[in-house]
């Protein structure tokens, strides 16, 4: 018996469309980010504070969102402007493999640097707008399970892809394993530039106001919204301060290898596929912020349990902080995603997504820098302090906080 072709919806197609763009992206950002990207740094011969630098610098130029936000407001068509901007930013962040081959061995660092602002400016441009234009696709009502089952498949893929890199990078040391990866995100690269051409331009529910001031003043004016992105802030500057450092104790404090990194790397994305999944199903029947809240202890004990390297093996004690961190990070970035596109209202939503990131962002960009330095100046402390000291101690002020002021802001808002 014939039957007839099941007829797939424009909403289907357009989400099916964002999921495999996620492909390529997820392999570019994995090798050109994370530890490989800690890993090119120390090759090109950065210091502690110019790899926690590098780690916050990204996240200081969500500032310019506001801006952004503004400006998009007098946008025809977000999408063109998003695909613009993106190229800019894919391009500027690429062009940083070719460094250590047309570039003197001095300027390799800070070339290296302006390239890789240059390629965030543009890169915070172009987020606010897919996040715009994301939230418009996909429907409230399936959004937590749909960027569950997104983050899961992605992440699988970003395991994998960690896990070769780690390969790669111990079977060819130096430049030459880099090279490799940098040709691989190329291709990657231009296959996610591809895909965006086929993104949908949904119309855009513009704000009431007009000016910039007015505009801006409207998700400060949201007490919710402002106390758990205020504390939100705050609890990212603790969080950052030893978390993106990570793969900088684990390869030049405890003289990790690539290979054993890149596993500590794939366990915590293997929890985070499966946290994706069950966050999204608990965000069907409890609020972002609530969710939010049980993410934060889970957060603070994956830092706290660094302490356990003085009387346990190291390889058990970086697996349960990494089992930990999969668990509690995950489950909070996603969530704070649906906070920002779901608990704000639609016409206002640009300029609250560019608050937050603001806020959120500045305090982002401090905890790298500021535990960069903090790690310079532990060199010539007992090797304990460099190992676990400074994460166990952060780890207990995180965890103080997330059931003091955490519980308080979160749970009743």
């Amino acid at each position: 018996m014939h039957r007839p072709h099941r007829v797939v919806s424009s909403q289907r197609k357009h989400l099916l469309t964002a999921t495999w763009e996620g492909v390529p992206a997820v392999i570019y950002q994995t090798l050109l980010g994370g530890p490989f990207l800690t890993g090119y740094l120390l090759y090109l011969g950065a210091e502690s504070r110019e790899v926690g630098f590098v780690l916050a610098v990204t996240t200081f130029f969500n500032v310019i969102q506001i801006l952004a936000a503004y400006l998009i407001q007098r946008l025809q068509y977000r999408k063109k402007s998003m695909i613009v901007f993106t190229i800019l930013n894919r391009l500027m962040w690429g062009a940083t493999g070719v460094i250590p081959f047309v570039f003197e061995e001095k300027w390799w660092i800070p070339t290296f640097l302006v390239m890789y602002m240059g390629a965030f400016i543009t890169g915070t441009v172009s987020g606010i707008l897919w996040t715009s234009i994301i939230s418009d696709m996909v429907p409230a009502k399936i959004r937590g399970r749909y960027f569950g089952i997104r983050n899961t498949i992605l992440n699988a893929l970003g395991a994998l892809v960690l896990f070769v890199g780690g390969v790669i990078l111990d079977r060819y040391p130096g430049g030459m394993g880099f090279l490799i990866l940098f040709i691989i995100a190329w291709i990657a690269i231009a296959a996610n530039l591809t895909l965006f051409f086929f993104y949908p331009d949904p119309p855009f529910e513009r704000s009431k106001e007009r000016r910039f001031w007015p505009m801006v003043r409207k998700p400060l004016s949201d007490q919710p919204f402002i106390k758990s992105t205020l504390f939100l802030g705050a609890w990212l500057f603790l969080q950052t301060l030893v978390v993106p450092l990570y793969s900088y104790a684990m390869l030049d404090v405890l003289h990790i290898s690539y290979s054993v990194m890149s596993i500590m790397t794939v366990v915590q994305t293997a929890i985070m596929m499966v946290g994706f999944y069950v966050w999204g199903n608990l965000n069907a029947r409890f609020s972002n912020r609530t969710l939010l809240y049980w993410t934060l202890p889970l957060i603070a004990m994956s830092c706290m349990s660094w302490g356990l390297i003085s009387i346990l093996p190291i390889i058990p004690v970086l697996v349960l902080s990494h089992i930990l961190l999969g668990a509690g990070v995950g489950g909070f970035n996603q969530l704070a995603f649906n906070f920002m596109i779901g608990d704000t209202p639609k016409g206002e939503r640009p300029m609250f997504i560019a608050m937050y990131s603001a806020i959120t962002g500045l305090a982002s960009f401090l905890g790298p820098l500021i535990g960069g330095q903090v790690f310079k100046w532990m060199e010539d402390t007992p090797s304990w302090i460099q190992q676990y000291g400074f994460q166990t101690i952060v780890g207990v002020i995180m965890l103080l906080t997330a059931f003091t002021l955490g519980r308080k802001v979160l749970q009743a808002a």
